[in-house]
């Protein structure tokens, strides 16, 4: 059945109510929940290969089309994601991007599978199955050739990667090494030391696995000026803080010399850095034991191999040979170029670069033995290579190629001196942990050949996980082009998640990466990857240190990303919207609202190109790990903006008139959104989809002197509205939750005088014993509290409290929710039940608004977030658990029969 009509909402005198609905109402409702099943059913992740759920959408897509399927095309396709998706529904994919690495990767995933699909392996050992589907023969081979280059490689450099002795408590004997964790050093800053190098860490705590913890103790003798390093498990608290201190002085102070404790300030450390006097010594050793990690401390033998030798003449010509360009001078998010790592290969050691280098020669090894292996298998022995669309013997190779070339760029991402260990899981850090290059003072270096993170087959794997899952079910092609500029196919439906204003410079980033792919993928694709660097002066993004200031750099994404919208206007027909993901940042939500200056800039640009915005719908991206900040620059989530060509004939409104048209049709479609209980969180995004289809159905809107008002001043007309229909929406509350909601907004949780609070409660006719009683607050040496929900108690009912307050609802309800899950809380729901119940929500959504105004605890806000969330679930499985006292009369029934 359909839902209930949303509540009324309160505007001043006027109440604005939402009209009855009819049955051609009812029957719309029907069909958009018919439709949202199948959708529901394509994300869950169990379903990605499910042949009947894709069968049932590409049905219904076939359906609203009228047959003929359109094509797809992505103009800033980046990985892939969005023609991936479009392939796996049947649709023909097409993608373009400036940048090769990325377009590299989308011919990976969407244009190289289709053209070898259903194909058995061609390696001597496969065929074992009947049949194989999709891209399962393909992935097979990429795991057959890239072990075969693992064996290969062994035998060439297997000596730099020596077995470690085990301690006499660990059983002794040998095992094989995980990780040489390494620490930065510098000349001591002290006179007195000056020819000595002391380290830099950040941490000597190895393992933090809690009663497991695992630390490195530095052992000094300050006249011999030497220092050595030790394994200590356990520890006192003192010492184990001590040990996550590492040499670290403090935040932005630097470190510490271990010899005389002077200060080693970050411009010593720059000034030593750049005159290439950084070094590192080996502080400890981590080796696969019988019962998982094993930490040793470090060997002289150890250190010579990854440092001495021949080694060193190889990782010379390595660098020559692959990473002659410089790192990023600046880049948000860090570099750690302005302490002396200022070229690409100084972000490895030797030891890692004679093996990166050792692999990737062995790309080319392994496609010679694949072709030869294809056409022994029966494969056709035409010559057309795989960029002219061959599919023979020669363009298979190159294929299974391209993926293990991708395997050493992903080999290289865990092999670089920036990699750091986790001591909470114990494990590498991939150097792209952040979109950065952050300096790391002590890294973790991999062993190619373990069984354990950052090793080779590791990054076949993770490629072979990939291609084997794939659901091949149309063609595509992705090619390099600027999206300003770009031809799309005829009837083309245009999605796409472009560049964020400026957040991150994927060009600067992806140089890493172009380092090794370029001398592996040239062959290949010699247009593709001609040039030495990305192209990052075209790249729509607004990074003031590329542009001459920030200005500058607005208006020149505000001009690229107007040409790249006006361009698609141009060529699609009108007769499909054009969807556009864009990246929201948690930050972003001020006390005005979403009126950023990186949202008022894109959407200036896609309502100049000649859309309008007819509907927003906000989307979770980003894992909950990665909110844990109110305030931090953590992507919270994507907001896809639905677009449609605006009428050429679209008249000018006045200011007045736009403030009137929001009033008349925002509150009905807030109510809509609140009813369906979209989240506190994602509300002001889902606002922006009637708020601004308002404003961009119009040519112009008109301020009082005739200039026409910009998209800011929109947004912010906009957020006013929004404000004003929570604020009417709280209705009234109980004059114990008015008394809550004023103390947490003024106080958070934190304990305040006794006088206050009874100064708030006498203004609400209650007296404190009331609101004590109440169980909302503790009062105790002259000061009060809000109890915390781990206070309250947990056998509470509210069928049997006298006068449960819609605040003790509301704080219980999360209690039950998060101590003791979903149908729990929905019990405890059911038995609140009725208004109250709607009054709950409404408090959520406003506690919710004081937690991100006020800048309160961030856990606080989640908790009230996550209440609305889960609220529909929780109200459909209350309404099928039985009522209370239903259980009983089932259960005596039962017996009496």
């Amino acid at each position: 059945p359909p839902p209930p009509p949303p509540p009324p909402h309160m505007g001043g005198d006027t109440v604005v109510a939402a009209p009855e609905p009819t049955l051609e109402d009812c029957v719309a409702e029907l069909e958009r929940a018919r439709l949202f099943a199948i959708m529901e059913d394509l994300v869950k992740w169990e379903n990605s290969t499910n042949k009947a759920v894709l069968k049932r959408a590409h049905a219904e897509i076939l359906r609203c089309c009228g047959g003929v399927l359109p094509p797809v095309h992505d103009p800033f396709s980046g990985g892939g994601s969005i023609p991936l998706e479009a392939q796996r529904l049947g649709l023909t994919a097409h993608g373009s991007d400036l940048n090769p690495v990325a377009v590299m990767i989308g011919k990976a995933m969407v244009e190289i599978p289709p053209r070898f699909r259903d194909r058995a392996p061609v390696h001597p050992n496969g065929k074992a199955r009947q049949f194989y589907r999709n891209a399962e023969g393909l992935a097979e081979d990429v795991r057959h050739y890239g072990q075969w280059m693992r064996d290969r490689a062994l035998a060439r450099i297997g000596d730099l990667y020596p077995q470690v002795d085990l301690p006499r408590e660990y059983g002794g004997g040998s095992a094989t090494v995980i990780a040489w964790l390494w620490a930065r050093t510098v000349p001591s800053p002290d006179p007195a030391f000056a020819d000595v190098p002391v380290p830099l860490v950040s941490s000597f705590l190895v393992s933090a696995k809690k009663g497991r913890e695992v630390r490195v103790e530095p052992v000094v003798d300050r006249q011999a000026k030497t220092m050595a390093y030790r394994i200590r498990r356990g520890g006192t608290t003192d010492e184990l803080a001590t040990a996550r201190q590492g040499t670290s002085a403090g935040k932005r102070k630097g470190f510490r010399c271990l010899l005389s404790g002077a200060a080693i300030p970050y411009d010593h450390i720059r000034r030593v850095g750049k005159a290439g006097r950084m070094g590192q010594t080996l502080i400890a050793i981590v080796a696969e034991g019988k019962r998982g990690r094993v930490y040793v401390e470090p060997d002289e033998e150890h250190t010579r191999v990854a440092i001495t030798g021949e080694n060193s003449d190889l990782a010379n010509r390595a660098r020559k040979t692959f990473l002659s360009g410089k790192t990023p001078a600046r880049l948000t998010g860090g570099t750690c170029h302005g302490y002396g790592l200022d070229q690409w290969g100084k972000l490895f050691t030797d030891r890692q670069l004679v093996a990166l280098s050792t692999f990737s020669k062995l790309v080319h090894d392994a496609r010679t033995q694949i072709e030869a292996d294809a056409r022994a298998a029966g494969m056709d022995d035409e010559p057309t290579p795989l960029r002219d669309g061959g599919t023979g013997a020669r363009a298979y190779a190159e294929a299974v190629s391209v993926y293990l070339g991708f395997a050493v760029s992903r080999l290289a991402d865990r092999s670089s001196s920036v990699c750091g260990w986790d001591s909470a899981w114990t494990k590498i850090r991939n150097t792209f942990a952040r979109q950065a290059i952050p300096m790391a003072w002590d890294f973790a270096e991999g062993n190619a050949f373990s069984g354990s993170t950052g090793n080779w087959m590791s990054c076949v794997d993770g490629i072979w996980k990939v291609l084997n899952g794939f659901v091949v079910r149309a063609l595509g092609s992705v090619d390099q082009h600027d999206a300003q500029s770009v031809a799309y196919p005829t009837g083309a439906v245009v999605s796409c998640d472009p560049p964020y204003y400026d957040n991150i410079g994927y060009a600067d980033l992806s140089d890493f990466f172009l380092c090794w792919l370029r001398p592996l993928m040239k062959p290949l694709e010699p247009e593709l990857f001609a040039r030495l660097a990305t192209p990052k002066a075209d790249e729509l993004v607004a990074a003031p240190y590329r542009h001459g200031g920030k200005q500058d750099a607005e208006d020149f994404f505000l001009e690229g990303m107007g040409r790249a919208m006006a361009n698609i206007a141009r060529q699609i027909s009108g007769a499909w919207p054009v969807t556009i993901y864009y990246a929201f940042k948690q930050s972003e939500l001020s006390r005005d609202g979403i009126s950023s200056t990186g949202w008022a800039t894109f959407l200036q640009a896609v309502i100049d190109a000649g859309f309008a915005v007819v509907g927003t719908w906000p989307m979770r991206t980003e894992q909950a790990n990665r909110l844990n900040a109110l305030g931090s620059n953590a992507l919270a989530n994507s907001v896809v903006l639905v677009c449609r060509k605006r009428e050429p004939s679209a008249a000018a409104i006045g200011r007045t008139d736009f403030i009137r048209a929001l009033q008349r049709e925002l509150p009905p479609a807030l109510a809509t959104l609140h009813a369906a209980s979209i989240a506190p969180a994602d509300m002001p995004q889902s606002a922006i989809g009637p708020g601004i289809g308002v404003f961009s159905r119009y040519g112009k809107v008109l301020e009082t002197d005739d200039t026409a008002m910009d998209v800011r001043s929109a947004l912010q007309l906009i957020n006013r509205e929004l404000d004003s229909f929570h604020h009417d929406l709280s209705g009234e509350f109980d004059a114990e939750t008015g008394f809550a909601m004023t103390w947490f907004e003024q106080y958070g949780n934190d304990a305040h005088n006794f006088g206050d609070a009874d100064n708030l409660a006498r203004a609400r006719s209650l007296s404190m014993d009331r609101v004590v009683a109440a169980g909302i607050v503790k009062s105790a040496a002259g000061t009060v509290r809000l109890l915390k929900r781990d206070e309250l108690a947990d056998d509470w009912n509210p069928t049997t409290d006298a006068h449960p307050t819609v605040w003790h609802c509301c704080q219980q309800l999360i209690r039950v929710l998060e101590t003791d899950g979903e149908t729990a809380a929905a019990r405890l729901l059911q038995a609140i039940g009725g208004d109250r119940a709607l009054a709950v929500k409404d408090l959520a959504y406003e506690l919710y608004d004081v937690c991100t105004n006020k800048r309160q605890d961030a856990a606080e806000a989640g908790a009230y977030n996550g209440l609305v969330s889960v609220w529909n679930v929780l109200m459909e499985r209350g309404a099928n658990l039985p009522r209370p006292g239903e259980a009983d009369a089932e259960r005596q029934t039962a017996l009496n029969m």
